[in-house]
């Protein structure tokens, strides 16, 4: 197994996923470590221990592996001769006595998981160095208490700081001294007590400026009366240090001396906090734990992809019993894929010791080895197209594959002339099965169906296809074939019949017909094309200019099949062919929405009588009676 095959299957991106319920980086360093297993006892070993972590976690309210951090870098100084200082101590102490309580908390356990609890047996209790740290380290700091000698120098720091303060505070409240000082305060300096005294009068205070403000308005001195108290100080805060590092360093000695045991606590601590956080993931996901072989057999019930989100439809699929081979055909985007990486990722997951979402009756196989061809694998680097490089991996995978290997390959043989693709695709699929492998492969080739039908251990399955609502269904039916349905989805496009008649007959038989157009019908149709695409559209209202008149005029009706259209043109209506006539503006640009078009073509006259006869004018019916009888 290679970083490919993990990375095509997305094996790491499930690592992350059981990372998030790790308790610490100790779980997630063993976890980006873990790598699937071709040994069945390990592979079992680790599936039993999800059992019971998860027996652990469904009958207990708290493990407790919260707070406890990873302390290999400390290790890692100790190790070099360096000397912790008082935090990194106290982050020891705190693992020492989480070390302490995981391994109760197992102990405790044994009834639900026995295996897991015997891992706490390696777990070391350093109480003594927990103790010695806590009573020489109190808030992050060396204590007092820690030993003799460090009293009795702090307690003389104490006598001489209170010596300095107590003369300082004299020198302020002197009242010869008030016109000198800037601020009455005692500062610090170095680590040595000064006052601010006004720049001005920095002559006239007997003492050593140790430091001037940025402005250079303010000197601090250090007063005569103090300075051999102050040396007095430094040489007291030196042995101070001394004596803390002698305790620090003694300290420190303890743990090395059990760095042995403490780095096994840290492993032991890693592996629970790993094997707790895989048990939470399939806690999560509802995980099950499949059955595990070794002969080359998987079954796979109602598996399903742990990144893919929704509504999913479970995959079922079987292989190494009667067949050794599948061939999985169908639509594109049908779900080929999916099954393969499915199969290959759930392989992949129970071989680190993850639980997968399937049901009970799941079995997996152990493989030694799993290789994949998935995806576009076009290098631009080395000048390679998509299928060479799709050849070259698969030549890869044919040099290191053995009776213990399961193969995965997507589209075989595509990427070239179907003839030589479909016939190489057969080739690499009889050279895998010769070394015994169990290969799964998708494909759209006619021919290799067929391959597959005659060939004792292989066999076909497809991916459905719902012919009403021309959508694939995900659904894996194994013994039967599906065709790509191209046809067929070509004819619910529109696509005529006469030409999917053409290409049936071209499917089954070979025997292609040449029939001749003549040059001059091919001209006329694309003469006829071409003047139909240049037909303009036009509607009521629209204003046209006149080509002939260069006047212009309101369409009445729309282009007919003479290709004419009807023009409103100084009160008369005439009709003109369209190549006579240009657009001008658009009615909708002419008027306002819901504008009654009709009425641009009668009079003034005629829009007043019909308004009058709405309103049931006498007038207006005498009018019309009148006109009546004089066409009479």
């Amino acid at each position: 197994m290679n970083a490919s095959t993990f990375e095509k299957l997305q094996l790491n991106e499930v690592k992350e996923l059981v990372k998030v319920h790790c308790a610490s980086s100790l779980g997630k360093e063993l976890i980006d470590k873990l790598n699937p297993s071709g040994k069945k006892n390990i592979v079992k070993q680790r599936l039993n221990e999800n059992k019971e972590a998860r027996k652990i976690i469904e009958n207990s309210n708290h493990i407790p592996l919260e707070g406890l951090s990873n302390v290999n870098t400390l290790i890692d100084k100790i190790e070099k001769g360096m000397i912790l200082d008082p935090h990194e101590l106290i982050k020891i102490q705190d693992f020492l006595r989480g070390s302490r309580k995981i391994q109760s908390f197992m102990f405790d356990m044994q009834f639900y998981a026995p295996t897991l609890s015997a891992y706490a047996l390696n777990i070391t209790g350093c109480e003594n160095i927990e103790s010695e740290i806590d009573a020489c380290i109190k808030g992050n700091k060396v204590d007092s208490q820690a030993s003799k000698e460090l009293k009795k120098i702090r307690r003389n720091i104490e006598v001489t700081e209170n010596k300095i303060k107590e003369r300082l505070n004299k020198f302020l409240m002197a009242s010869g001294n008030k016109q000198y000082i800037q601020e009455f305060v005692v500062s610090k300096r170095n680590g040595r007590y000064v006052i601010p005294i006004k720049a001005s009068y920095k002559n006239e205070v007997n003492g050593v400026i140790l430091d001037t403000s940025a402005k250079g308005n303010t000197v601090f001195v250090e007063p005569q009366n103090i300075s051999k108290f102050s040396v007095a100080l430094i040489c007291l805060q030196s042995e101070e240090s001394i004596e803390e590092n002698k305790i620090l360093s003694y300290l420190t000695e303890l743990i090395f001396a059990e760095i042995k045991n403490i780095k096994l606590n840290i492993e032991v601590i890693a592996a629970y906090d790993m094997v707790f956080a895989k048990a939470k993931y399939s806690q999560n996901i509802n995980g099950m734990t499949p059955k595990i072989n070794d002969q080359g057999y998987i079954k796979i019930v109602n598996g399903k992809h742990p990144l893919l989100k929704g509504d999913i439809v479970p995959l079922n699929v079987e292989i190494g019993k009667n067949y050794r081979s599948l061939l999985i055909t169908g639509p594109n985007a049908g779900g080929k894929t999916v099954s393969l990486k499915t199969v290959g990722l759930l392989t992949l997951m129970v071989q680190c010791g993850f639980d997968i979402c399937a049901s009970e009756d799941t079995v997996i196989n152990v493989f030694e080895k799993v290789f994949v061809d998935i995806g576009d694998n076009q290098s631009i680097e080395n000048a390679l197209s998509t299928f060479s490089s799709h050849i070259q991996n698969i030549a890869q995978i044919m040099n290191l594959t053995n009776h213990c290997t399961l193969v995965l390959l997507d589209e075989i043989g595509s990427g070239t002339e179907p003839n030589e693709g479909a016939a190489l695709a057969i080739a690499i699929l009889e050279e895998v099965y010769k070394k015994g492998c169990i290969t799964m492969a998708s494909t759209h080739y006619g021919e290799i169906k067929k391959y597959a039908q005659l060939h004792p251990e292989f066999e076909n399955a497809g991916m459905m296809f719902d012919k009403d609502t021309l959508q694939p269904l995900y659904k894996l039916t194994i013994g039967m074939s599906q065709d790509s349905n191209a046809l067929f989805i070509s004819k619910k496009m529109g696509i005529k019949d006469k030409v999917l008649k053409k290409a049936k007959e071209y499917m089954d038989d070979k025997n292609y017909h040449f029939d001749l157009v003549k040059r001059s019908k091919i001209e006329s149709s694309e003469k006829k094309s071409e003047e139909e695409k240049e037909i303009p559209v036009y509607e009521i209202g629209d204003k046209v200019k006149l080509l002939d008149e260069d006047d212009f005029g309101i369409i009445y009706a729309p282009v007919n099949k003479f290709n004419n259209v009807k023009v409103l043109y100084n009160g008369k209506f005439v009709e003109l062919n369209v190549r006579r006539i240009a657009l001008h503006l658009r009615a909708t640009e002419l008027y306002p929405e819901g504008y009654d078009l009709n009425s641009l073509f009668v009079s003034y006259k005629e829009r007043k009588l019909d308004r009058d006869i709405e309103r049931g004018s006498k007038k207006a019916l005498k009018k019309i009676q009148k006109e009546m009888k004089q066409k009479r």
